[in-house]
C-alpha cells in the first residue's frame, strides 16, 4: 500500500530523480518554459513552486536553500530579484502544464510547463509608421550613393612605370 507516499519515481534510482529535478529546475527558472513528459512536468511543477516560494520569502537562509537545489547562481538572482516580485500577491499557482500530444519517437505525451504571466512580458513592439512614403525616400538614396561612390583612376602601365 502506497500511503502517505507522494512523488513519481520516474524509473529512476532517488539519485537519478534527485538530479534530474535539480537539472530541469534550474532550465525551467533560466528559461520560463520548459517542453518534456506529462509526469515529469507533474513532478516539476510542485518543486519549482516550492522554489518561487522560497524567492518570494527573500532571507538570506532561503537564498542559501535555493542555492543548494538549482545548479546556477544567475538563475537564483533571477529567481530572487525578476521571478519573486512578479509573483507577490499571488498565493501559489505559478505555473500551467498544456499538453502538446504523443512524441513520434515512443509515444509518450509531451507537455509544456510554463510559468503563469510570462507570456505578457513578452509583447511584440508596435511597428514605427513612417513619415515618408517609399517613392520619396528611394531618389534620396540613389543621389547619396552617386555622391558617395567617386571613381578611382585607374593604373595604366604610365603610372607604373613612373612610380618604379
Amino acid at each position: 500500500m502506497r500511503h502517505r507516499l507522494s512523488g513519481r519515481k520516474l524509473g529512476r534510482t532517488a539519485s537519478h530523480r534527485k538530479a534530474l529535478m535539480r537539472t530541469m529546475v534550474t532550465e525551467f527558472l533560466e528559461n520560463e518554459k520548459i517542453v518534456t513528459t506529462v509526469p515529469k512536468a507533474k513532478e516539476l511543477r510542485s518543486v519549482a513552486e516550492k522554489m518561487i516560494t522560497l524567492g518570494k520569502r527573500d532571507s538570506l537562509h532561503a537564498r542559501r536553500q535555493a542555492l543548494s537545489f538549482i545548479r546556477k547562481k544567475l538563475v537564483v538572482f533571477k529567481l530572487f530579484d525578476t521571478l519573486a516580485p512578479r509573483y507577490a500577491d499571488r498565493n501559489g499557482g505559478y505555473t500551467r502544464i498544456l499538453r502538446l500530444g504523443n512524441r513520434k519517437g515512443d509515444s509518450a505525451e509531451l507537455a509544456i510547463l510554463e510559468l503563469v504571466g510570462s507570456e505578457e512580458e513578452v509583447k511584440k513592439p508596435e511597428p514605427k509608421k513612417k513619415a515618408k512614403s517609399k517613392t520619396q525616400a528611394k531618389p534620396a538614396a540613389k543621389k547619396e550613393k552617386k555622391e558617395a561612390a567617386v571613381p578611382k583612376p585607374k593604373r595604366t602601365s604610365k603610372s607604373k612605370i613612373e612610380e618604379a
